[in-house]
């Protein structure tokens, strides 16, 4: 018997995965991404916010291939002599759990929403789509912004643990928006199918309904759409650390590194910035790709 992998495999979405150079490369390059920022502990060479470890002497070191780097220091260092490789994981660990837990929490609350404003209609369709509409007339970063430095202000002490909540929320506040009215318009057009019909005949509640027959046809946009949003979350963290509302100082986020590099860019010390730099446009990009490359997948009139 085939395992799911396997039967994956042969599917036609795993053969359009085989035969995309593209997709393959992409999804390698998340992988590994995804991979050292989970097990960073054992991936990073220096645990680079244990002051214990930290060697002041050591501090912006250009990376090892230069005149003046350290074999122990692959990329360098930065102004407080950490390693920018193990800081580089660490960091890539907070902007990925923030990116991936603010689009989980924007997928539950707009398919919710979006589910009940297009399969119920009348007055809660138009309450709905009219907060939707309030909601989009405010650039996300903005509001993402407000509720970042509001949550500062608000909880100045807080735990790291409320710290990341706010961003996470403050995030998820505008992402929510477009799963709703993406999966408005195709409950829209499931709602008056033969198979929803022939439910509502036999009895079955609306709750149930949407949950096991609309639900499932409806998915594949929304999947689509939620792993090109990953990038945007992530991206949207990074900007609100690099402007100082974003992940705590104790816990730099690749952000918070570009932002502390941005200081020592024009004195000569350009690989504390242009290395998390980089590495944000590595994930960003590999996690695009994939998005495009699932939606071709998942529309046959674009393969």
């Amino acid at each position: 018997m085939k395992t799911t992998l396997a039967r994956w495999f042969d599917s036609d979405i795993g053969y359009s995965f085989r035969t995309s150079p593209v997709a393959m490369a992409a999804a390698a390059i998340a992988f590994v991404c995804v991979f050292c920022s989970v097990f960073a502990g054992w991936v990073a060479p220096h645990n680079p916010f244990d002051l214990a470890t930290l060697e002041l002497s050591d501090s912006r070191l250009p990376p090892a291939w230069s005149a003046e780097g350290s074999r122990k220091y692959l990329l360098g260092t930065d102004d407080q002599g950490r390693d920018i490789l193990s800081a580089l994981v660490y960091g890539a660990r907070i902007s990925l759990v923030v990116g991936l837990a603010s689009v989980l929490l924007s997928v539950l609350v707009g398919v919710a929403l979006g589910l009940l404003a297009g399969f119920r209609g009348g007055w809660i369709d138009g309450l709905l789509m009219r907060l939707c509409d309030v909601m989009l007339s405010f650039p996300a970063i903005l509001v993402a912004l407000l509720i970042a430095g509001v949550g500062r202000a608000l909880f100045p002490n807080a735990h790291e643990s409320l710290a990341f909540g706010v961003l996470i929320i403050s995030i998820s506040l505008t992402g929510w928006v477009q799963y709703a009215r993406t999966v408005r318009g195709s409950t829209l057009v499931e709602r008056n199918k033969e198979y929803v019909q022939a439910a509502r005949v036999t009895g079955v509640s609306s709750l149930r309904i949407m949950r096991k027959h609309v639900l499932p046809n409806v998915l594949g946009p929304v999947l689509v759409l939620a792993t090109i949003q990953v990038a945007t979350a992530i991206i949207t963290e990074a900007t609100l650390s690099f402007l100082g509302v974003g992940a705590p100082p104790t816990s730099p986020s690749l952000g918070t590194l570009i932002r502390v590099g941005n200081d020592y860019l024009f004195s000569g010390e350009w690989w504390i910035t242009v290395f998390p730099g980089a590495m944000l446009v590595l994930i960003a990009l590999s996690v695009n790709l994939l998005g495009d490359w699932l939606r071709d997948a998942l529309n046959p009139r674009l393969r």
